[in-house]
């Protein structure tokens, strides 16, 4: 791996022996929402798997459930925290996505691998990857469903796919009194004596929107995706099965007929699964289902300007303001170059984002990193476009462009923080645990590097840079270089 070096990751990292490993996301998910033992500390490309076992297992076609890969991967992404209050980042059921950890098959976990890492963006950031079972031939507007969430790549639009070998179709017949009890259940209205439910309002696609109950003289209104979600809870889930549906009455019985299932907004895994038998890419299948969006490992759909340099070139959203940036670098690596005696890297690239939010979604690091460096390429969030940040990082460019492959990790961090002094710009104040860990392993690394130089010379040090650490200080080091972890 040479050339690349990540200092921390969204949860944790491992270092491997001889050099970095891949870093290895996790999430804290609760399998069993009523037990307070069970929550699970899981590798993200694992719990995607898991994802798949349990919402798409029946699915015929590879490419579809790569395509699923990628949207289960990009909701937990985008919903991470959401029961953070309660101590975990995800449950395991269908309030955010069902989990079925002993139902994962090699196939299932080969095609999860085959895009790891991948996400949907929109404009720098992870999507709302929605996604319902059958869409009944229209997928739905996430408007209608959810009133704040209107966004363009979330339209209602036609899914023939869906409905290739016809439609399906659905019927249920409900007991008043038990429908009544289970809307009190979840905590919603209903006449004491229900007798009738018609459709007050339909969303542009044709489902029921909200639904007018009605008897005993009472009249109360209720969004249609609630009283769906109140049946499934407390009735089962093939009852009402989506919000396409017309209601009549039946000897005493109310009479639910409809087609689809689920609320019918995003990606039809019905039509998904269709697309991919008639040979559609995965890729194909997201920009159908999620139109006007980006697939990619780091954040896609940014409006970049570039402005170039000899050396450096810089990317940035802000172009009138940003270009003073371009000129220190460019002024550092030629001074870096003289300092270290060692070739100017060419074709430096620097990628300045908007806000924290976005460098954090296109790198994985915490907010507590205000840049990162991999290869050539150096990606700052604002904080980070300063003198002191800008040398550490192209320091690393320095150093990783010359690295022998068998460098550890301590001597690449402590070759810098020799030349810098010792300063940790790269991390921003903070007071989490793995923030203080990153300043004392630099430091320590740093220490042990200027221990070296007083001891070999500072040119022997850096020569060790293209052939590899000599075997008397590899063998001395291994019990006082800086933590494998970060």
């Amino acid at each position: 791996m040479k050339g690349r070096i990540i200092r921390s990751v969204t949860v944790t990292a491992l270092f491997l022996r001889g050099g970095l490993a891949q870093p290895v996301a996790t999430l804290t998910v609760r399998i069993a929402p009523n037990l307070n033992t069970s929550n699970l500390t899981i590798p993200l490309e694992k719990y995607v798997a898991a994802v798949l076992a349990g919402e798409s297992n029946t699915f015929r076609s590879d490419e579809a459930l790569k395509a699923m890969a990628v949207a289960a991967r990009t909701y937990a992404i985008y919903f991470r925290g959401r029961h953070a209050a309660e101590g975990y980042d995800l449950c395991g059921t269908t309030h955010c996505q069902r989990l079925d950890p002993a139902a994962v098959t090699p196939r299932i976990q080969a095609l999860v691998d085959a895009t790891a890492g991948e996400l949907l963006w929109y404009e720098g950031k992870p999507i709302f990857t929605s996604y319902s079972q059958d869409c009944g031939g229209v997928t739905e507007d996430a408007g209608a469903v959810w009133s704040s969430t209107g966004v363009p790549y979330l339209r209602s639009h036609p899914d023939p796919y869906c409905t290739r070998s016809g439609p399906s179709l659905w019927q249920w017949a409900g007991d008043p009194f038990d429908i009544a009890a289970a809307l009190h259940h979840s905590q919603l209205q209903a006449p004491h004596q229900l007798d009738r439910i018609a459709i007050a309002e339909r969303t542009p696609s044709g489902r029921a929107r909200v639904l007018a109950l009605s008897g005993g003289g009472e009249s109360i209104k209720v969004s249609a995706s609630s009283f769906r979600f109140a049946m499934g809870r407390e009735l089962g889930w093939n009852t009402v099965r989506s919000d396409r549906f017309d209601v009549t009455e039946s000897n005493g019985r109310l009479l639910f007929q409809g087609a689809g299932g689920g609320h019918g907004v995003g990606m039809c895994q019905r039509g998904a699964d269709q697309m991919g038998v008639e040979s559609h890419t995965y890729r194909e299948i997201l920009a159908f289902y999620y139109p006007g969006t980006a697939l990619g490992l780091t954040g896609r759909g940014i409006s970049w300007a570039r402005l170039g340099g000899e050396a450096a070139a810089l990317f940035t959203t802000h172009p009138g303001q940003d270009g003073q940036v371009l000129a220190l670098a460019e002024r550092l690596i030629a001074s870096l170059a003289r300092r270290t005696g060692l070739p100017a890297p060419s074709a430096v690239e620097l990628r300045l984002y908007p806000d924290i939010d976005t460098f954090r979604n296109a790198t994985g690091q915490p907010g507590w990193v205000v840049a990162q460096t991999v290869g050539r390429r150096i990606s700052l969030q604002p904080a980070g476009a300063h003198e002191p940040t800008l040398r550490h990082e192209l320091l690393h460019v320095f150093f990783e462009a010359q690295a022998n492959p068998s460098l550890p990790v301590w001597f690449r961090e402590g070759l810098v923080g020799y030349f810098e002094g010792g300063r940790q710009q790269w991390i921003a104040p903070a007071s989490s645990a793995d923030a203080t860990r990153a300043r004392r392993d630099f430091a320590d690394a740093a220490r042990k590097v200027v221990g070296l130089v007083s001891r070999y010379g500072e040119v022997t040090v850096l020569g060790w840079l293209k052939i590899g650490l000599p075997r008397e200080v590899s063998s001395s080091s291994t019990s006082t270089a800086a933590t494998n972890s970060r």
